[in-house]
């Protein structure tokens, strides 16, 4: 495990930890236990949720061999692109996917707020969907350079 002398966890640590597909599917789970605490107006289970995908990249182990779990891969292409300079949100492309994500998600948000469940319901899955639409791309555009 990669971790400076003062004890804090540095950057490669915290990818290859957040590599382990637990790590991943549990923040992908995550969101929409925030959607529906925010829908039945449970707040402690809204801060307790946020606070777990806060502290989530790093509370998983790192994990011993290389996986074909699709939460895997994410995160390697994730790490890989944004040591390449590249910014997970932005204008360009697949970049503008994700960066759709983020006012679809808000709608989720304000739909489960306003207990809209049918709205709630449309905006958290296509914001799930432009997210991991996002990383399917970055992930073939490795999957390309790397057949090159």
């Amino acid at each position: 495990m990669n971790e400076e002398k003062t004890g804090t966890l540095d950057m490669e640590t915290v990818w290859a930890r957040h590599s382990n597909p637990k790590s991943g599917w549990s923040r992908l789970f995550a969101g929409f236990v925030i959607v529906a605490a925010l829908y039945h107006r449970k707040w402690r289970m809204v801060g307790l949720t946020v606070l777990f995908m806060i502290v989530n990249p790093v509370v998983f182990r790192e994990p011993t061999e290389k996986s074909d779990d699709w939460m895997y891969n994410v995160v390697q292409a994730e790490e890989r692109w944004t040591n390449d300079g590249n910014r997970l949100v932005g204008r360009g492309y697949p970049q503008i996917l994700n960066t759709l994500s983020i006012p679809t998600m808000l709608c989720g948000l304000y739909f489960a707020y306003k207990q809209k469940p049918v709205l709630t319901g449309v905006f958290t899955l296509a914001s799930t969907g432009l997210n991991q639409w996002c990383m399917k791309e970055i992930i073939d555009h490795y999957e390309e350079l790397d057949s090159q």
